[in-house]
């Protein structure tokens, strides 16, 4: 009894993690499920029959693949806009000290904290007063409005952690500032600006609100899965998340297993 008292008070701090992250990916194992069920109809959830027929053609319907490639598209535009502001300004707040720096890191928490709802809204009104017309680019100018904010909070993260006496070590043996930051900070910010990227791109690729209120007639993956609702949500849906969350992984755990593998590797040169 002993033995168990100990090690459960040894262990009880995986245990209840095991718990959370089996509470946070049920939702994603059912999904993954479904991918692979027939439905006895189209209103129906229940697990019926196994079948390969769904991931065999993913795109029964010629509107969902359509506004999957759009939501793509829009977050690709999004992510690349997004990252490369976000890193710039992300530099500016952590390298350098100007009048409003402060006030400025308070305003770049401002959209994270916004709801989506009044962030719409208001970004409705503004493109409505400007008499801009609402569509694809109307969606891709929205969602590098609230997908900033995030890439900043992590590029200054990583910034923040870094360690300064390796560029000053570079310096000191006459490299230039360029060649500083091209073979020193860039490689050791470089996996905070891809984590930007991925959360950025799922953020675009994931909103319905912001992109309801300010897409006109355009469609996405989202809004689509929204108004099969109405009449029965396709199977294949379920192949779109569960496909999404696999490349999602990969690359999580492709970069994961490239870290140790440079860390392990030869000694970069010295510059």
């Amino acid at each position: 009894m002993t033995r168990i008292s100990r090690w459960l008070a040894e262990h009880w701090v995986m245990g209840v993690a095991l718990l959370v992250l089996g509470y946070l990916f049920l939702p994603i194992a059912v999904v993954a499920a479904l991918s692979f069920n027939r439905p006895s109809n189209r209103l129906s959830y229940d697990f019926n029959e196994f079948t390969l027929d769904n991931w065999r053609n993913p795109c029964a319907s010629s509107e969902m693949c359509d506004a999957v490639l759009r939501s793509v598209q829009i977050g690709f535009l999004a992510t690349v806009a997004a990252t490369v502001l976000g890193t710039l300004m992300a530099f500016a707040l952590a390298r350098h000290r100007f009048r409003g720096r402060s006030g400025l890191n308070v305003l770049i928490f401002l959209p994270m904290a916004t709801p989506e709802l009044v962030m719409g809204t208001s970004l409705l009104a503004l493109f409505v007063s400007g008499g801009v017309p609402l569509g694809f680019w109307t969606i891709v100018v929205a969602h590098v409005m609230f997908c900033v904010s995030f890439v900043v909070v992590t590029v200054k993260a990583r910034l923040t952690g870094m360690d300064r006496r390796l560029e000053e070590a570079a310096m000191d043996l006459y490299a230039g500032e360029w060649q500083t930051f091209r073979r020193i900070t860039l490689p050791l910010v470089l996996p905070g600006i891809g984590a930007a990227a991925l959360l950025a791109f799922s953020l675009s690729f994931d909103d319905f609100i912001v992109t309801n209120f300010n897409s006109g007639t355009t469609v996405t993956f989202p809004m689509y899965v929204w108004g099969a609702a109405q009449r029965g949500i396709p199977p294949q849906v379920n192949v779109i998340g569960t496909a999404m969350f696999g490349v999602a992984l990969l690359l999580v755990l492709a970069t994961s297993l490239a870290r140790p593998a440079r860390a392990g590797g030869q000694r970069p040169p010295a510059p």
